[in-house]
């Protein structure tokens, strides 16, 4: 942690509303959620190097092991945040981010912890105050029930959906991968990917109150492509 403490934002919120003041030289701003070990943040920061990338990850051991794979490849434009996605108007002002991936997070499959996925409601908010107009979230999980739910979602939320394929790699390797990505692809398993844009119509934390999330529960990714193989 010591080698790589350049790379670490521990007050984040002292750049609300000025990160690009703080970290010039960038055009765009891009936030991951959950970057776990890094593989996809280096390769985006490395493939899109005009960006600033922020890389959100709570479990202190992942974020190491990404931290040191960044610095490894001494890429400039990557700088990590130990912090809570539900906390995040503490450290972006409205209408600051110009995209956020959203890659294999928790599906949280009880119906009782739905609100606790990051394509809830109540995180589309946050996203859609964070975001400019026109900005996206990039979304990718290996679960198709959670990606089914989410695009419900996102419609119900006023985001317009494009690049939506239940088989991202069908046909060859496309865009840069997670570690949780390439183990499941070579394991045969098919990758959902939808891309999300903030419209005149995406609601933030103004709209009326969060719709109540009722008979929301999820099987497994693997269960349920079982589960239609099975039934045909």
């Amino acid at each position: 942690m010591e080698k790589c403490a350049a790379l670490l934002i521990s007050e984040p919120a002292e750049n609300r509303g000025r990160w690009r003041e703080a970290l010039p030289g960038y055009d765009r701003l891009y936030v991951e959620l959950g970057c776990g070990k890094g593989r996809f943040t280096a390769g985006t920061a490395e493939a899109i190097p005009d960006a600033l990338l922020l890389a959100i990850e709570k479990v202190p051991d992942a974020m190491i092991v990404a931290m040191e794979r960044v610095r490894g490849l001494g890429l400039p434009n990557v700088r990590f945040l130990d912090f809570d996605a539900a906390r995040l108007p503490e450290i972006f002002d409205r209408g600051e981010l110009d995209r956020i991936y959203i890659n294999f997070c928790d599906p949280w499959p009880k119906s009782r912890d739905a609100k606790l996925r990051l394509t809830a409601p109540g995180f589309l908010r946050l996203y859609g105050d964070a975001l400019r107009d026109g900005g996206e979230i990039h979304f990718k999980t290996d679960n198709t029930p959670l990606f089914d739910w989410s695009i419900g979602v996102f419609e119900s939320e006023g985001w317009a959906l494009s690049e939506v394929t239940h088989d991202l790699h069908a046909y060859g390797t496309v865009g840069v991968m997670t570690d949780y990505e390439a183990k499941f692809t070579a394991e045969g398993l098919a990758i959902n990917r939808l891309v999300a844009r903030r419209t005149a119509a995406t609601r933030g934390t103004d709209a009326p109150p969060l719709p109540r999330l009722r008979g929301a529960s999820l099987v497994d990714a693997r269960g349920y492509a079982q589960s239609r193989a099975d039934h045909g």
